[in-house]
């Protein structure tokens, strides 16, 4: 397996960062300016994928609230079993707005509250014992959200009727239902948002500086993939930064058979993206391929997509079950994280130096 030297990538960082950082004119921005409509390219991510899909993913949690509700006022295996599957197509449906932590995204931490994992499981259940808990603070991320869900629907029995009989319990009730319907009010919350000004705001910002939408989000972009695909998803439960496998940190923990599909659902959103697809459709618009084929980049953009193509066939050899990979075989996890760290060298030193931004996050997890 190869592995990128962490010494080779941050020297390479700093030369990248030397050579677009700001000209003198105050915006921050690269030294180089270019004709590309970074508005049209603003306006097909806002209208055909992002506004789509955060509408969507709306709809998704409202039905999952509702069929929460409906379980937690009727504790069936019938009702678990729909509540099960509504949870897990939701879990589905939030890959595809999880890479869009900007605007009032960001502001609530959103993508934090509804997933960060792995979940506080003995504290989630010190909150259902006594019945008080407060899930707006910021040290309750850990204790709610899809993976809060996958507990207390898959974690807390081994059959479906040892799981419907903790029902019995209003407290067990309460905390499912509250944390069902917070995952479905800050949704609403972050759709309103883009449904309203935030969306004129987020296209009309068409600066090339740092403090444009295009370089602000490309940001956000580039961090998603290295920090919650690469290493979420696959670098920490496979040991890649200790030494030692970690299944307790797979996503979807409690759900066996959730979390390869929810990898590889994550990868094709970042590819569909990248290629500026809508999202109820097949049409492209403006997008990164786009505007690295107008700099006569194209063979750059080639080579991430060949990357990308690359990841999701090495994750055909995964169990469906990661937890299950990391358990049995991780050396399949390991060549997976790979293949993930090459796209990292792509998007984070070749595309950011084509399209003059500059990276101002830190990634700290000693890649």
């Amino acid at each position: 397996m190869i592995r990128i030297s962490k010494f080779l990538l941050i020297a390479t960082l700093i030369f990248t960062a030397c050579s677009t950082e700001d000209d003198g004119n105050g915006d921050g921005g690269g030294t180089e300016t270019d004709s590309f409509d970074r508005g049209a390219m603003l306006a097909n991510w806002a209208d055909n994928i992002i506004i789509p899909a955060f509408s969507s993913f709306s709809g998704s949690t409202q039905q999952l609230e509702d069929l929460t509700v409906a379980f937690t006022n009727d504790p069936t295996e019938e009702n678990l079993t729909a509540l099960r599957s509504g949870f897990e197509s939701s879990y589905i449906d939030f890959q595809a707005v999880a890479m869009f932590d900007i605007g009032k995204a960001e502001e609530l931490s959103y993508r934090r509250f509804l997933n960060t994992y792995p979940l506080d499981a003995a504290e989630v259940d010190n909150k259902i014992a006594s019945g008080t808990y407060n899930l707006e603070l910021p040290s309750s991320f850990k204790e709610q959200g899809f993976p809060a869900m996958d507990y207390l629907l898959y974690g807390i029995g081994e059959t479906k009727a040892e799981v419907v009989t903790k029902y019995s319990s209003d407290n067990y009730r309460n905390y499912l239902l509250d944390v069902a319907k917070r995952i479905n009010d800050l949704t609403v919350e972050v759709n309103s948002s883009w449904q309203g000004d935030f969306r004129d705001d987020f296209v009309n910002n068409t600066s090339s500086s740092s403090t444009g939408s295009v370089d602000k989000f490309t940001n956000k972009y580039i961090m998603y993939y290295e920090t919650f695909l690469r290493t979420g998803k696959i670098g920490y439960p496979s040991g890649i930064f200790t030494g030692s496998p970690s299944p307790i940190n797979v996503e979807a923990y409690y759900s066996a058979d959730l979390s390869k599909t929810l990898y590889l659902e994550a990868i094709n959103n970042m590819v569909d993206f990248f290629n500026g697809k809508s999202f109820n459709g097949n049409q492209t618009g403006k997008s990164y391929k786009q505007y690295l084929e107008y700099l006569d980049r194209g063979e750059l953009a080639s080579d991430i997509l060949d990357q990308f193509a690359a990841i999701k066939s090495q994750a055909s050899n995964l169990n469906s079950n990661l937890k299950s990979q990391v358990e049995t075989d991780n050396t399949v996890m390991l060549a997976a994280y790979d293949e993930l760290q090459k796209a990292v060298v792509l998007l984070k030193l070749d595309m950011v130096q084509a399209l003059s931004i500059s990276i101002n996050y830190v990634d700290s997890d000693g890649d």
